[in-house]
């Protein structure tokens, strides 16, 4: 969160890590669920993101569409 003339602001997230977690979360939603740690490793093993940083945020977003 950053805070920029008394406005909160959140994180931004780019399209393809938006799709990807929705498009995971609608193929392999029982696999999901609001532990990050665990939707770290579905992200790794169903989908072919080839960084670290990118399954992080992937697996961070589902866990925030899964929390709502």
């Amino acid at each position: 969160m950053y805070k920029i003339g008394g406005l909160i602001m959140g994180n931004i997230r780019t399209t393809f890590v938006k799709r990807t977690a929705k498009e995971l979360l609608e193929l392999h939603g029982d696999k999901f669920n609001s532990d990050f740690e665990n939707n770290k490793q579905v992200v790794a093993e169903y989908s072919t993101v080839s960084t670290k940083h990118l399954r992080n945020q992937i697996a961070g977003y589902a866990t925030h569409l899964l929390e709502q």
